[in-house]
């Protein structure tokens, strides 16, 4: 809507005072975002003169969201607890004021949280919460309320056990987002474009989304510093087309390459435990690592599904470090705890998010376990020795779309679900590439994002696939069942 609007004006011969995209103008120009439409409106009126710079949160103020640099956005919800992350521009306090739709009159609120230094990002979390109901939510900036121009709400998780079979839920999931910044990208042609998908993953209206690494792609002047990482987060947080999307949509994430450091970045990477820190400030995942170890691993329910995190960067040998003793993609403790954890699950449907592809004959991308065959081997090997069913590993990286299916020795099918890019480059050789696992029809080759729902009877549960590109058009749909995919 702001788009068509700004769009009205510049046909009819405003013209913007400077020649950045409208988009930086409005939105992060000088890291002060507009987002309040009336004051858009006055601005656009005005014949899209820039206004004098404000102080003392001026043009904060006057946009209702006076402290506030980025978010809301909706982290883990469970059952009876919820986290808000809130990005300000300073020092602050933050708070956030949240209801049951139904209840309106019956108001709670968050502890206060000071926020982090450097980043002053805040974790809040709503805990006086009841199972299948709907909140409203409002932040509050050292005690002012903010306001925005699109809905602030989630949805706990309903108690279905012993009383319903489990409600249907729909998963929408992606990787690689790629936001233009001219003064720091390579020159030549933007890489990031096509922004709008997030607006058509919020059309979709999914329960929760799963971002499969490469949320962000540090730059030579981000990865060395802590500075400069909370920058690119900073700077990619504040896209307008993601705000309400992140403001009523459970998000979870794991990590690649680019956003844990430099292109095809290992466990030797010197600033990966920085990395991690500005990770965990940026990211509202129940936990970032198990059994005492470091990273962003982690498991959580949804509803009947069970949803493994993996970690192939922060643990990971060097690639091309042949005589490395003890060479692993995922290291020994995160790999022992992940295939003791998956033989536990009684979940339908095991969700295994991992940056790069599992199920592919592939073997010449540094992703595709190409440089760890003997770990691919053995998790592949240990799902069809223990008999384990219902394996989907989410993965990305590739810059292309593809669902792979293979069936094992004990009859089970696994999938490797691709999805890739959201608004990074695309890659178009992938038609060449041989996998002799694609399921025909299912490589797209453009921006697109994956949505997975799940329905049907708890003892008959069943997933349905549809990929959608960047305007939020389906390319190809397909069923999961015990049978193969459909």
């Amino acid at each position: 809507m702001v788009g068509s609007v700004f769009d009205f004006f510049v046909k009819r011969g405003f013209k913007p005072v400077f020649d950045v995209p409208w988009r930086r103008i409005i939105f992060s120009g000088m890291q002060t975002r507009i987002q309040h439409f009336g004051a858009l409106l006055l601005f656009l009126i005005a014949g899209c003169k820039a206004p004098a710079p404000a102080t003392n949160g001026t043009a904060a103020a006057l946009a209702g969201n006076a402290g506030l640099q980025n978010g809301p956005m909706i982290g883990y919800v469970d059952l009876r607890e919820a986290l808000i992350w809130v990005q300000t521009k300073t020092d602050a306090q933050v708070q956030v004021q949240y209801w049951d739709e139904e209840k309106p009159d019956k108001k709670s609120w968050t502890a206060p949280v000071q926020v982090a230094k450097g980043s002053f990002t805040a974790k809040c979390l709503a805990e006086k919460l009841e199972p299948g109901r709907r909140y409203l939510y409002t932040v509050h900036i050292n005690n002012q309320p903010v306001n925005l121009p699109y809905p602030t709400h989630f949805k706990t998780q309903a108690l279905w056990q012993w009383r319903t079979d489990p409600p249907p839920f729909a998963l929408a999931t992606g990787s690689c987002a790629y936001i233009n910044e001219p003064e720091y990208d390579r020159p030549g042609k933007p890489y990031g474009s096509d922004y709008h998908i997030f607006t058509s993953i919020y059309q979709q209206k999914p329960d929760l989304m799963l971002w499969l690494g490469d949320d962000v792609y540090y730059r030579e002047v981000d990865w060395n510093t802590r500075s400069g990482m909370i920058h690119r987060w900073t700077h990619d947080r504040a896209t307008p087309e993601l705000q309400p999307l992140l403001a009523s949509t459970p998000q979870y994430a794991i990590w690649d390459d680019h956003d844990f450091g430099p292109n095809d970045s290992d466990g030797s990477f010197v600033h990966k435990e920085t990395s991690w820190e500005v990770f965990r400030e940026f990211w509202g995942n129940p936990t970032f690592g198990v059994n005492g170890k470091k990273g962003c691993t982690t498991l959580f329910e949804y509803n009947d599904m069970d949803f493994f995190l993996l970690d192939n960067r922060y643990f990971r040998t060097p690639n091309h470090c042949e005589t490395c003793p003890d060479r692993s993609l995922l290291g020994k403790d995160q790999l022992n705890w992940f295939l003791g954890a998956l033989a536990e699950s009684t979940a339908p449907f095991k969700i295994v998010a991992i940056g790069g592809q599992v199920v592919t004959t592939n073997e010449h991308h540094e992703t595709c376990f190409h440089y760890f065959p003997a770990e691919r081997d053995t998790i592949l090997h240990f799902i069809e020795r223990e008999n384990i069913k219902g394996v989907i590993f989410l993965t990305g990286d590739r810059h292309f779309t593809e669902l792979s299916a293979m069936k094992n020795k004990a009859g089970n099918w696994v999938y490797d679900l691709t999805t890739s890019s959201l608004t990074a480059g695309s890659y178009s050789g992938a038609e060449k590439e041989a996998n002799a696992h694609r399921v025909e029809g299912t490589l797209v080759d453009r921006h697109n994002f994956s949505i997975l729902r799940f329905s049907g009877k708890r003892t008959e549960r069943q997933l349905d696939i549809t990929n959608y590109d960047a305007d939020g058009k389906e390319t190809w749909s397909k069923r999961i069942t015990p049978e193969g995919v459909k």
